[in-house]
Protein backbone atom coordinates (compact mmCIF):
# COMPACT_ATOMS: atom_id res chain seq x y z
CA UNK A 1 0.00 0.00 0.00
CA UNK A 2 1.56 3.08 -0.96
CA UNK A 3 2.19 5.81 1.97
CA UNK A 4 -0.56 8.21 2.75
CA UNK A 5 0.24 11.62 1.53
CA UNK A 6 0.65 14.21 4.71
CA UNK A 7 -0.45 17.82 4.04
CA UNK A 8 -0.41 20.74 6.34
CA UNK A 9 -1.81 24.14 5.60
CA UNK A 10 -0.06 26.93 7.48
CA UNK A 11 -3.17 29.73 6.63
CA UNK A 12 -6.31 29.68 7.40
CA UNK A 13 -8.30 28.16 4.62
CA UNK A 14 -12.08 29.11 3.57
CA UNK A 15 -14.37 26.36 4.70
CA UNK A 16 -16.00 26.11 0.89
CA UNK A 17 -12.75 25.75 -0.61
CA UNK A 18 -11.69 23.10 1.74
CA UNK A 19 -14.70 21.24 0.60
CA UNK A 20 -13.87 21.13 -3.23
CA UNK A 21 -10.35 20.24 -2.92
CA UNK A 22 -11.59 17.21 -0.77
CA UNK A 23 -14.03 16.11 -2.66
CA UNK A 24 -12.24 16.30 -5.98
CA UNK A 25 -9.25 14.60 -4.59
CA UNK A 26 -11.68 11.49 -2.68
CA UNK A 27 -13.05 10.97 -6.12
CA UNK A 28 -9.11 10.93 -7.56
CA UNK A 29 -8.21 8.11 -4.99
CA UNK A 30 -12.04 6.55 -6.07
CA UNK A 31 -10.20 6.22 -9.60
CA UNK A 32 -7.17 4.94 -8.59
CA UNK A 33 -5.86 8.57 -10.41
CA UNK A 34 -3.99 9.83 -6.48
CA UNK A 35 -2.56 8.24 -3.36
CA UNK A 36 -5.05 8.58 0.03
CA UNK A 37 -4.35 11.87 2.23
CA UNK A 38 -4.23 13.35 5.39
CA UNK A 39 -5.16 16.95 5.36
CA UNK A 40 -4.47 18.95 8.49
CA UNK A 41 -5.80 22.76 8.40
CA UNK A 42 -7.33 25.26 10.37
CA UNK A 43 -10.52 27.55 8.92
CA UNK A 44 -11.79 31.53 10.30
CA UNK A 45 -14.72 30.81 12.66
CA UNK A 46 -17.69 29.42 11.30
CA UNK A 47 -20.45 26.80 11.72
CA UNK A 48 -20.88 23.53 9.68
CA UNK A 49 -24.33 21.72 9.91
CA UNK A 50 -24.69 17.90 9.52
CA UNK A 51 -27.11 15.79 7.85
CA UNK A 52 -29.10 15.10 11.26
CA UNK A 53 -28.22 19.02 12.00
CA UNK A 54 -31.66 20.39 13.99
CA UNK A 55 -32.46 23.99 13.71
CA UNK A 56 -32.63 24.77 17.24
CA UNK A 57 -28.89 23.20 18.49
CA UNK A 58 -28.10 26.72 16.11
CA UNK A 59 -28.27 29.16 19.01
CA UNK A 60 -26.71 32.54 17.72
CA UNK A 61 -27.73 31.86 13.67
CA UNK A 62 -25.76 35.48 13.21
CA UNK A 63 -22.35 34.77 15.14
CA UNK A 64 -20.61 33.39 11.93
CA UNK A 65 -21.47 32.06 9.10
CA UNK A 66 -22.88 28.86 8.57
CA UNK A 67 -22.50 25.97 5.98
CA UNK A 68 -24.43 22.87 5.52
CA UNK A 69 -21.98 19.92 4.85
CA UNK A 70 -23.01 16.37 3.82
CA UNK A 71 -20.98 14.79 6.46
CA UNK A 72 -23.00 12.87 9.38
CA UNK A 73 -23.70 14.44 12.86
CA UNK A 74 -25.07 17.62 13.61
CA UNK A 75 -23.82 21.29 14.35
CA UNK A 76 -19.84 21.84 15.46
CA UNK A 77 -17.93 24.82 15.61
CA UNK A 78 -14.18 25.46 13.54
CA UNK A 79 -11.71 27.88 13.84
CA UNK A 80 -8.38 28.88 14.63
CA UNK A 81 -6.72 27.09 17.37
CA UNK A 82 -8.45 23.77 16.83
CA UNK A 83 -6.72 21.11 14.32
CA UNK A 84 -8.69 20.42 11.43
CA UNK A 85 -7.65 17.18 9.84
CA UNK A 86 -9.61 16.10 6.71
CA UNK A 87 -9.06 12.33 6.47
CA UNK A 88 -9.11 10.49 2.75
CA UNK A 89 -8.53 6.80 3.00
CA UNK A 90 -9.84 4.10 0.64
CA UNK A 91 -11.27 1.61 2.59
CA UNK A 92 -12.10 -0.86 0.10
CA UNK A 93 -8.61 -1.87 0.38
CA UNK A 94 -8.33 -1.21 3.66
CA UNK A 95 -11.01 -2.13 5.37
CA UNK A 96 -15.12 -1.37 4.58
CA UNK A 97 -16.36 -1.04 7.65
CA UNK A 98 -17.59 2.12 8.79
CA UNK A 99 -17.93 1.24 12.50
CA UNK A 100 -14.34 0.35 12.18
CA UNK A 101 -13.17 3.57 10.67
CA UNK A 102 -14.71 5.69 13.25
CA UNK A 103 -12.90 3.42 16.17
CA UNK A 104 -10.19 3.80 14.42
CA UNK A 105 -9.85 7.02 14.23
CA UNK A 106 -11.49 8.13 18.05
CA UNK A 107 -8.18 5.75 18.60
CA UNK A 108 -5.94 7.98 16.91
CA UNK A 109 -7.25 10.99 18.69
CA UNK A 110 -6.81 9.56 22.24
CA UNK A 111 -3.45 7.84 21.49
CA UNK A 112 -2.64 11.74 20.39
CA UNK A 113 -3.77 13.28 23.38
CA UNK A 114 -1.87 10.72 25.39
CA UNK A 115 1.32 12.05 24.17
CA UNK A 116 0.67 14.82 26.06
CA UNK A 117 -0.44 13.31 29.51
CA UNK A 118 -4.07 14.13 28.34
CA UNK A 119 -6.83 10.63 29.04
CA UNK A 120 -9.25 10.74 26.20
CA UNK A 121 -12.23 8.55 26.36
CA UNK A 122 -14.84 7.38 23.96
CA UNK A 123 -18.22 7.22 24.89
CA UNK A 124 -20.93 5.00 23.13
CA UNK A 125 -23.53 7.25 23.29
CA UNK A 126 -22.30 9.74 22.69
CA UNK A 127 -19.82 10.83 19.62
CA UNK A 128 -16.13 12.65 19.49
CA UNK A 129 -13.89 11.85 22.58
CA UNK A 130 -14.09 13.59 25.95
CA UNK A 131 -12.07 13.77 28.93
CA UNK A 132 -13.24 13.74 32.59
CA UNK A 133 -13.75 16.65 34.78
CA UNK A 134 -13.45 15.98 38.61
CA UNK A 135 -12.20 19.95 39.16
CA UNK A 136 -15.71 20.71 38.34
CA UNK A 137 -17.63 18.18 39.59
CA UNK A 138 -18.60 14.32 40.34
CA UNK A 139 -19.36 13.33 36.66
CA UNK A 140 -18.66 16.33 34.53
CA UNK A 141 -17.11 15.60 31.15
CA UNK A 142 -15.97 17.93 28.48
CA UNK A 143 -15.44 17.45 24.61
CA UNK A 144 -12.32 17.64 23.02
CA UNK A 145 -12.61 15.96 19.58
CA UNK A 146 -15.18 15.87 17.05
CA UNK A 147 -15.60 13.23 14.51
CA UNK A 148 -17.84 13.52 11.10
CA UNK A 149 -17.17 11.58 8.31
CA UNK A 150 -18.89 11.22 4.62
CA UNK A 151 -17.78 8.16 2.70
CA UNK A 152 -18.32 7.64 -1.14
CA UNK A 153 -17.48 4.88 -2.89
CA UNK A 154 -15.96 3.28 0.11
CA UNK A 155 -13.82 6.65 0.26
CA UNK A 156 -13.72 8.84 3.76
CA UNK A 157 -13.59 12.72 3.44
CA UNK A 158 -13.95 15.04 6.17
CA UNK A 159 -12.52 13.71 9.28
CA UNK A 160 -11.87 15.07 12.74
CA UNK A 161 -11.29 18.43 14.96
CA UNK A 162 -9.07 18.39 17.83
CA UNK A 163 -9.18 21.76 20.75
CA UNK A 164 -5.36 22.61 20.77
CA UNK A 165 -6.29 26.49 21.78
CA UNK A 166 -9.92 27.66 20.18
CA UNK A 167 -11.38 30.50 21.78
CA UNK A 168 -13.60 28.38 23.34
CA UNK A 169 -16.73 31.26 23.77
CA UNK A 170 -17.17 30.57 20.23
CA UNK A 171 -19.20 26.93 21.02
CA UNK A 172 -21.57 28.68 22.72
CA UNK A 173 -23.64 29.94 19.72
CA UNK A 174 -24.66 26.20 19.27
CA UNK A 175 -25.49 22.86 20.79
CA UNK A 176 -22.20 21.56 20.34
CA UNK A 177 -23.05 17.97 17.83
CA UNK A 178 -26.92 17.83 19.43
CA UNK A 179 -25.27 17.49 22.99
CA UNK A 180 -26.40 19.31 25.50
CA UNK A 181 -24.76 18.91 29.38
CA UNK A 182 -21.51 18.93 28.70
CA UNK A 183 -18.58 21.38 27.80
CA UNK A 184 -16.20 21.98 25.53
CA UNK A 185 -12.71 21.99 26.23
CA UNK A 186 -8.79 22.42 24.56
CA UNK A 187 -5.55 21.21 25.41
CA UNK A 188 -4.35 24.53 26.48
CA UNK A 189 -7.41 24.92 28.62
CA UNK A 190 -6.12 21.32 29.93
CA UNK A 191 -2.90 23.21 30.66
CA UNK A 192 -1.39 21.90 28.17
CA UNK A 193 0.80 24.67 26.63
CA UNK A 194 1.80 23.57 23.21
CA UNK A 195 1.77 24.63 19.90
CA UNK A 196 -0.08 23.41 16.82
CA UNK A 197 2.96 22.18 15.34
CA UNK A 198 3.60 20.00 18.58
CA UNK A 199 0.05 18.48 17.98
CA UNK A 200 0.86 17.63 14.20
CA UNK A 201 3.75 15.72 15.30
CA UNK A 202 1.98 13.70 17.76
CA UNK A 203 -0.96 13.40 15.01
CA UNK A 204 1.53 12.05 12.24
CA UNK A 205 3.29 9.34 14.97
CA UNK A 206 -0.39 8.13 16.27
CA UNK A 207 -1.81 8.13 12.89
CA UNK A 208 1.79 6.37 11.65
CA UNK A 209 1.06 3.71 14.11
CA UNK A 210 -2.85 3.19 13.50
CA UNK A 211 -3.35 3.51 9.76
CA UNK A 212 0.34 3.18 8.09
CA UNK A 213 3.21 5.15 6.59
CA UNK A 214 2.74 8.92 5.51
CA UNK A 215 5.31 10.97 3.15
CA UNK A 216 4.71 14.57 2.74
CA UNK A 217 2.28 15.79 0.43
Amino acid sequence: MRPVLWRISDTLVPYDEAVAAMEAHAGRISSGEAAEMVWLLEHPPLYTAGTSAKTADLVEPDRFPVHATGRGGQYTYHGPGQRVAYVMLDLNRRRPDLRAYVSALEAWIIATLGAFNVRGERREDRVGVWVRRPEKGEGVEDKIAAIGIRVRRWVSFHGISLNVEPDLSHFTGIVPCGISGHGVTSLVDLGQIVTLPEVDMALRASFEAIFGETQDG
